[in-house]
């Protein structure tokens, strides 16, 4: 069974050590997007046996066309994820993937009581209530409506990770670490960077949100350009993972997705079942799964004397 998550200071722990756990994002969940095909057990189980995926993300559109808002089949794409990642023994992030949250509160507030209802009693799942604020204010804005969200999740599952997006994309983690949400245990912050986009400057404001005390949760990330197409930036992309690794920060490549763009894992037209050989992995997609074969495991960093 996976350990249970908690939040000490800036650090998420697993059985009481500083842990980081890496793993892929879906592609958006909505209708007739394409990425949809991707949400089943096989692919769940494909990421675990063959990637070594510690981790798989969830990322239900909400109020774009094809959306959970006006079709409930993006709930029934989530949960057959979070049951093939509890099933394979997996973290799973079931994320409000929306851009403009805090104008669906009481929509989201249902969702995820819904979610910590059917799962809260797991250790595997995690709740991301905000996936990509925009230029928003935080303290005015996105953490009123987290906090909302934040005490009807906490009202049904005590404990669970809940990771909160911060304003311009899940970048401004300084501005959140500043105003940080009070009174319930176990919230992290969403960081989202693309790294042939986001370089120093962007970790140097996650060092400050670090110093400043709270944990930092990287629930999407690219090795490509913001826009979500270009060539990978390698060195870019190995700083990230360095900074990533030195921080035990946890986090999942954007996107398993066969869509014809730079941040695709999957080349056109592979199998929405998994068994993918190489050659029908992007660029972007062989680094993300050497990646996350390799990430290491909590217990290589931490040997118990007994």
């Amino acid at each position: 069974m996976v350990a249970p998550l908690s939040v000490q200071g800036n650090k998420i722990l697993a059985n009481g050590q500083p842990a980081s756990f890496s793993g892929m994002s879906l592609f958006w969940s909505n209708t007739e997007w394409g990425g949809e095909k991707y949400y089943n057990a096989q692919v769940v189980s494909w990421l675990k046996s063959d990637w070594n995926a510690k981790l798989v993300r969830a990322a239900m559109g909400v109020e774009d066309e094809g959306g959970y808002l006006t079709d409930p089949a993006n709930k029934d794409r989530v949960t057959q994820v979070v049951d093939a990642a509890i099933a394979n023994d997996m973290y799973v992030i079931i994320d409000w993937h929306s851009h403009n949250a805090h104008q669906y509160q009481s929509q989201a507030i249902a969702f995820f009581q819904e979610m910590a209802r059917k799962y809260g009693a797991n250790n595997h799942v995690i709740y991301e209530i905000y996936n990509e604020p925009l230029q928003v204010s935080w303290s005015n804005t996105i953490k009123p409506y987290a906090q909302a969200v934040i005490a009807a999740i906490r009202a049904i599952d005590p404990d669970n990770l809940i990771i909160v997006g911060t304003p311009t994309w899940s970048q401004d983690v300084d501005v959140a670490a500043n105003d940080p949400i009070t009174g319930y245990q176990n919230i992290a912050y969403t960081l989202h960077f693309y790294a042939g986009t986001h370089g120093q400057y962007l970790r140097d404001k996650a060092q400050t949100a670090l110093n400043r005390g709270i944990a930092l949760f990287v629930t999407e990330w690219g090795s490509v350009n913001a826009n979500g197409d270009g060539a990978v930036a390698n060195s870019e992309t190995n700083a990230w993972v360095s900074f990533m690794k030195t921080n035990h920060i946890s986090n999942a490549n954007w996107a398993l997705n066969d869509k014809v763009e730079g941040a695709s894992a999957l080349v056109p037209g592979a199998s929405a079942n998994g068994g993918w050989v190489n050659s029908q992995l992007t660029a972007s997609g062989a680094l993300a799964k050497s990646i996350i074969s390799g990430w290491p495991s909590y217990l290589e960093h931490h040997h118990h004397h007994h």
